[in-house]
């Protein structure tokens, strides 16, 4: 099969406008990437619902947001998806639903026959969701399939319970993280992380006591910390179509992570990378599973034995997905041209993105970032005015917009003096 390098560049193209409207689920940055990718190729203005209101979609003139009590919640989804229904009834116009966070991707996948009816739904089903968005069940996969993933111990509540000390089978340091990251949200407890890098049993010991006697009743994910800082880790984005044909797969490099506990994994910057080997690897794997929708891989490269070990698959794009756009591939265009215009599959695109993302400003990665190649690079990329983020669109920019913003990137300063180690 011939590979495709080149970006594709993109056009207003009203007419298909008129076909079709984004229906965004959430109210956070990953909604305002898609609104502005919609927004930057065929001019189209989003409609957002979700349980509230999040900074980065206040005060924007390209996706109105819909708040809703209870939304994130079954009951309550269903309902207001059910009244959209009947107001959408007559609309000629083919409606997206793009599920924008973890908890929404699950609502939608349980409850696709039914949305389906009326709604686009690329997403998986209900079935493959449960296979791959629960960790545990995503490293059995992984076996089955003969992918990479680091020394895994499955910790379960019974195992806590049962004794003082959970053993391990591998040395400190170790990462320890839940294995069912919708219900981790409802789950609060003193010195909470997304994920933690423990350096002592005592302090798995005291974690799992605190996960467990929070109320979480899934399994956790202890595994063996595989060496070096954020700057090993890659995100692999792709877009499969509704027949699983893999039309584009898009490798980032990211330089930093968010160090703010409840933010732990959430990238800041990330740079282009190219990787034929992890291209083939994951598009094999998305094809034989018969995947549909966004993917997006986290992964670190392992020096021991030269691989790229997978931590997990989130089941839609990420929050920091819009790098993908950024670097001249934007997400909007493979939905519309999947579901409107019904292009034809010809050939899978291996991106070369030729763009910085950022998510912090300037300084923060010019401080934080080890020395050493990648700094050399994404300072290269600066200096050629090579780089952009997702919030800071000319096209949608107003003085609260504007002063918003600002703030949201102002905040990071103090974020990394109180939180930053090195990994």
């Amino acid at each position: 099969m011939k590979i495709l390098r080149k970006k594709v560049v993109l056009a207003v193209n009203t007419k298909v406008n008129e076909q079709f409207l984004p229906l965004l689920l959430g109210s956070d940055i990953n909604v305002y990437g898609m609104a502005r990718s919609f927004h930057e190729a065929y001019g189209t203005i989003s409609e957002a619902h979700g349980a509230g209101q999040l900074s980065p979609t206040k005060y924007s003139k390209i996706v109105n947001v819909h708040s809703h009590p209870g939304f994130s919640e079954p009951e309550g989804f269903m309902k207001v998806m059910r009244e959209l229904m009947a107001q959408y009834k007559d609309d000629p116009r083919k409606i997206i639903l793009v599920p924008c966070g973890d908890g929404y991707t699950e609502l939608i996948t349980h409850n696709k026959e039914e949305l389906s009816q009326r709604f686009i739904c690329p997403t998986v089903d209900a079935k493959t969701q449960e296979t791959l968005e629960d960790k545990a069940a995503f490293y059995k996969t992984c076996e089955k399939y003969g992918l990479p993933y680091p020394d895994t111990l499955i910790i379960t509540k019974d195992m806590v319970e049962k004794n003082s000390s959970v053993e391990l089978p591998f040395g400190f340091p170790v990462a320890l993280k839940p294995s069912d990251s919708v219900e981790y949200l409802d789950v609060d407890f003193e010195g909470r992380k997304k994920a933690f890098i423990l350096y002592s049993q005592e302090e798995v010991d005291d974690i799992l006591a605190k996960v467990y006697q929070a109320g979480y009743t899934s399994e956790m994910i202890c595994q063996n910390f595989i060496p070096g800082d954020d700057s090993r880790m890659r995100v692999l984005n792709a877009y499969v179509d509704h027949n699983h044909n893999v039309r584009m797969m898009y490798l980032g490099h990211p330089l930093l992570e968010d160090p703010t506990p409840e933010a732990v994994g959430n990238y800041v910057a990330i740079m282009p990378d190219y990787n034929e080997k992890v291209f083939d690897q994951m598009k094999n794997f998305l094809e034989k599973i018969e995947y549909v929708g966004f993917a997006n891989f986290d992964m670190k490269y392992d020096e021991r034995d030269g691989e790229y070990k997978l931590f997990e698959i989130n089941l839609r794009q990420g929050r920091s997905s819009f790098c993908v756009t950024l670097g001249g591939y934007n997400l909007a265009k493979y939905l519309v041209e999947d579901y409107v215009l019904e292009t034809p599959f010809t050939e899978t695109t291996y991106a070369q993105g030729d763009k910085l993302w950022l998510g912090v400003p300037k300084k923060i990665l010019k401080q934080y970032i080890a020395e050493g190649p990648d700094k050399e690079r994404a300072t290269q990329y600066l200096t050629e005015n090579k780089y952009g983020n997702t919030l800071y669109y000319k096209k949608d920019m107003n003085l609260k917009r504007y002063l918003l913003v600002k703030r949201i990137f102002y905040l990071y300063h103090d974020r990394y003096k109180k939180y930053f180690r090195k990994k």
